[in-house]
């Protein structure tokens, strides 16, 4: 499966209807977004699935490969393609032990993790949170100088991720990001496939050959 360079972390807001939801991350799909994940912190397992599996067939429509945040067991149900694990959710080791054959991805915020997370033959990682962001309360920003890092010294693919959008995506690339994460930016912009496409171009003006 390969990984696209725009990826999107979708995350239902609170009295949003499935509709409204599947409508707008339909519309990123079609503005350019080439990986999803599904975010539903604090769900019960049975709607986190059955959600999960309406996205899947959007990503299959697409051809983008889905990720499930932090939960092997509804990713592998689902049918999804991985699973993007943090800090503090179930080890790699178990995750493989659980749902065989998942892809995975790990978030990380410093280079030891990001250095110690590599042991675990992981697809991508998640380098952030770049900026603050409301989706990580408590969770310090950590500019650009790890994005900097990142873009010497990371062998597997890595997305930067956190309060990205774009006032500020320039400066994410400038300093060696070629793989972004978005999570408001798209889904809660007026026009998420505008949206969408405008980040795509920003990538495009950096890497052609890969967009």
């Amino acid at each position: 499966m390969s990984l696209g360079h725009l990826y999107l972390v979708a995350t239902p807001t609170p009295g949003q209807g499935e509709a409204d939801f599947l409508t707008r991350v339909e519309a990123a799909l079609q503005g350019g977004v080439d990986v999803l994940q599904l975010r539903c912190k604090d769900w019960e397992a049975l709607p986190y699935l059955q959600l999960a599996e309406r996205m899947g067939e959007l990503a299959r429509r697409y051809h983008v490969p889905l990720f499930v945040n932090d939960r092997p067991d509804v990713a592998f149900a689902a049918g999804a393609d991985g699973v993007h694990l943090g800090q503090n959710d179930l080890p790699p080791v178990w995750s493989r032990a659980v749902a065989p054959g998942l892809l995975i991805g790990r978030s990380t915020h410093a280079p030891g993790q990001a250095e110690a997370a590599l042991t675990d033959r992981p697809a991508y990682l998640a380098v952030g949170p770049v900026h603050a962001t409301p989706t990580k309360p408590g969770r310090s920003a950590v500019g650009l100088s790890y994005v900097r890092w990142a873009a010497k010294h990371l062998p597997q693919p890595w997305y930067a991720i956190g309060g990205i959008d774009l006032s500020n995506v320039e400066a994410v690339l400038a300093a060696g990001a070629r793989r972004i994460a978005v999570v408001r930016a798209i889904l809660d912009a007026p026009d998420p496939a505008r949206a969408a496409h405008e980040f795509r171009q920003c990538l495009r003006a950096r890497q052609p050959e890969a967009c």
